[in-house]
């Protein structure tokens, strides 16, 4: 093994550290649940971290210049996207950042065009508000999830419809979507008149050798009706820190966003922004060889699913398996994996109860240790040919 990867290798004992992931399940069963990796985080944010925490007063903190900066530079470098300070909204997580835009720019009466199965924040936000989800089914076409693009058309045609949400790279199924696919839901969007609102948080965890092509950075008129939400959150592993920003071109639509967040959603804490400036400053080199173990570890899982009646398609990005488990015609298929000793997500949270979302952001020796554990599970049911 590259010595560059032995960082993603040990083991790191998270079990008395208030950890979520490690503290849904008992200690015989391996969390592999919510989207939080088991890696330290890069030294150039632990060094940052440290060198604020000594300085000892943590009073209000604006968002430093030098953070800016590194956004700007990080979103040019990476996805040819120009954008200026001025349509930078920062935010303390990207959840809020979702259910407040459903607020903004619908109206009760209002609907809210999802396709799914996806992650379940871009269906509550509109639930708890009290709006209508249109869900929009997505399929399986050469190998890889994408949008039924005919039933989408009858949900943006909706006279109710208001807004899209949409989820790219995709959680779950892990589609990057192409510029031509994009190029078709905007033109939808257009037609239609429909502010998109892009949940783009796992867009620097591509791991097959396409693009990352922001909605907004489509044309001057996508760039007019998108809110884009982005994070370091997923990437380097600070997800508990809480900094997401928004990128938001429309000054009108900034103007809203903005006023209606005020008094309710705070700003970042200073040890986010900390984290957020140091990651997209000097973490380049760290993300690279995350890049490259997960894509191994996607690699082993691969392998190893090949071997059971277990099905996954093309994973692009993310860290998160979308497994088919519809062919053991289990009554609680999550049941079943947790009973193995694998605590995955359940696949009904995202819209299908024939799923599992398995996180396999962790040392390869643990994602063999759970394959084991499901192999054996499938042995003893009878399952394994």
């Amino acid at each position: 093994m590259n010595a560059s990867f032995s960082m993603f290798d040990g083991l790191v004992d998270r079990s008395n550290s208030h950890s979520e992931k490690w503290s849904k399940y008992p200690e015989s069963v391996i969390p592999m649940w919510v989207a939080d990796m088991d890696f330290d985080a890069p030294d150039c944010i632990k060094e940052s971290l440290n060198q604020r925490v000594e300085q000892g007063v943590y009073g209000y903190t604006k968002t430093p210049e030098a953070l800016e900066n590194a956004i700007q530079k990080h979103l040019s470098q990476r996805y040819g996207w120009s954008v200026s300070v001025g349509d930078l909204v920062h935010l303390p997580g990207l959840v809020c950042a979702l259910h407040l835009s459903v607020r903004v720019y619908s109206d009760k009466e209002d609907a809210v065009v999802v396709p799914g199965p996806v992650y379940y924040h871009l269906t509550k936000a509109p639930e708890l508000s009290g709006r209508t989800v249109l869900h929009v089914d997505m399929v399986i076409e050469a190998g890889r999830w994408v949008l039924d693009m005919a039933q989408f058309e009858v949900a943006c045609a909706d006279p109710k419809s208001k807004m899209i949400l949409l989820c790219n790279p995709h959680n779950p199924g892990g589609t990057v979507y192409t510029k031509t696919e994009l190029l078709r839901i905007h033109v939808l969007a257009e037609k239609y008149n429909l502010v998109v609102v892009s949940d783009e948080i796992h867009c620097d965890l591509i791991l097959d050798d396409v693009p990352h092509v922001p909605f907004a950075s489509l044309n001057e008129e996508a760039a007019n009706r998108t809110v884009t939400l982005m994070a370091p959150s997923k990437t380097f592993n600070i997800a508990g820190l809480g900094y997401a920003f928004a990128v938001i071109e429309n000054a009108t639509l900034r103007q809203v966003f903005q006023q209606e967040r005020a008094g309710l959603i705070p700003s970042p804490n200073l040890l986010g922004l900390t984290a957020a400036t140091a990651a997209y400053e000097k973490g380049q080199e760290w993300h690279q060889s995350l890049l490259t173990y997960l894509t191994q570890n996607r690699d082993v899982l691969i392998e190893r699913l090949a071997k059971t009646p277990l099905k996954m398609a093309n994973l692009e990005a993310t860290y998160l398996a979308w497994i088919d488990v519809s062919a053991l015609l289990l009554d609680d298929p999550y049941g079943f994996f947790v009973d193995a000793g694998v605590g995955v997500s359940n696949g009904a949270d995202f819209g299908n109860p024939n799923f599992v979302r398995l996180n396999f952001g962790c040392p390869r020796s643990v994602l063999h240790q759970a394959m084991t554990r499901i192999e054996v599970a499938l042995e003893k049911h009878g399952f394994m040919a």
